[in-house]
């Protein structure tokens, strides 16, 4: 691993691949009585978040925390940053306070960059989402989704890719960092990424994106593995990008009608929050075929892996071999703390 995660194409297939292994053997602490390791114990996560979040930093605190790193979290509403501090000051801030992880969330496309390629900090840099660029770790729980429902979890996915896998994503792929993230990260693991939306909410230069673009949902659907819904993101919009909100429900939303025409094996996805009504409607959004809520756990735990091996010096050699039935796995030598020493 390197020493930061900025960006989706930062990761090989091997890294990635790496990534998913160690959230697999990770997850496993689900199940156990004291959902903690003492791998990070003395490290201190930051959760720098200058936009609004409820599962992001949530899932980063959750992690960071059943690794017993101590966690701090920083929100610009009621900090410096509202009195005008700058994005410098405030890394240098948490330098002093001895940082070892920023995780950090940006209106402004490209912070987490300027940040690690920065000499402001010592420690690593998670991009949790900056501006309509980038969100890695939702990529990478997306893909881990995508695995353990597609090819299998446990020792059946270890070492597996999504090579030959159909992924489509519908949706305001313009204003989506999950969008950018997701057909980087997929197509590095091999799967084939379809993007789904109106003409004018599709990026310019997307010709040069490893993915193909529809206008026509219908004609897609029977032939994708899953399908990923995105939020129509109003925030970020100046502009009218559809006639009406019906009007977009019609031509792009996933209803019952429409998923009956997926594949049996197919699984609906959505980052969250979800709009119901418009881009799902609530019998999809409900429905056993959908993942919105099992990515939200995987969350926790392909954030778990990226700062175990950012942090913990984990490498490539201590992961399983690919489709090893033996073999030590990463996680399994590390003691669980007793309960009464959390």
């Amino acid at each position: 691993m390197k020493r930061h995660l900025v960006s989706a194409a930062d990761l090989s297939r091997d890294d990635a691949v790496l990534i998913l292994d160690t959230a697999e053997e990770l997850a496993r602490l689900a199940d156990r009585p004291v959902k903690k390791l003492p791998t990070l114990r003395g490290r201190t996560v930051v959760n720098l978040f200058f936009e609004d979040s409820t599962r992001t930093r949530i899932s980063f605190e959750a992690a960071a925390k059943r690794l017993s790193a101590d966690v701090i979290n920083f929100s610009a509403k009621g900090s410096s940053v509202s009195k005008g501090e700058s994005l410098k000051d405030t890394a240098l801030t948490l330098q002093a306070m001895g940082a070892d992880a920023v995780v950090i969330r940006h209106h402004a496309s490209g912070a987490p960059h300027r940040l690690a390629r920065s000499d402001w900090l010592g420690g690593s840099v998670v991009n949790a989402g900056d501006g309509t660029h980038e969100h890695p770790t939702q990529a990478l729980l997306d893909a881990f989704t995508l695995r353990r429902r597609l090819v299998g979890t446990g020792t059946r996915g270890a070492g597996a890719d999504l090579a030959g896998r159909r992924v489509t994503i519908v949706g305001d792929i313009l204003h989506s960092r999950v969008a950018r993230s997701g057909v980087r990260l997929l197509h590095t693991l091999g799967a084939e990424v379809t993007l789904v939306a109106p003409p004018t909410l599709i990026p310019v230069g997307v010709e040069a994106w490893p993915c193909a673009v529809s206008y026509d949902l219908d004609a897609v659907l029977p032939k994708s593995d899953a399908v990923m819904m995105l939020r129509v993101q109003r925030e970020r919009m100046n502009a009218a990008f559809f006639p009406t909100e019906r009007e977009y429900a019609r031509r792009y939303g996933l209803h019952g009608d429409r998923m009956a025409r997926m594949p049996e094996h197919a699984v609906v996805m959505h980052p969250g929050p979800m709009n119901r009504g418009m881009e799902i409607t609530a019998e999809v959004a409900d429905s056993p075929r959908c993942t919105a809520v099992e990515q939200v756990t995987n969350g926790v735990s392909i954030r778990m892996a990226v700062l175990y091996l950012l942090l913990g010096g984990a490498t490539r050699d201590d992961a399983p071999a690919a489709g090893a039935t033996g073999g030590t796995p990463i996680v399994a030598t590390a003691p669980v703390l007793p309960e009464e020493n959390q």
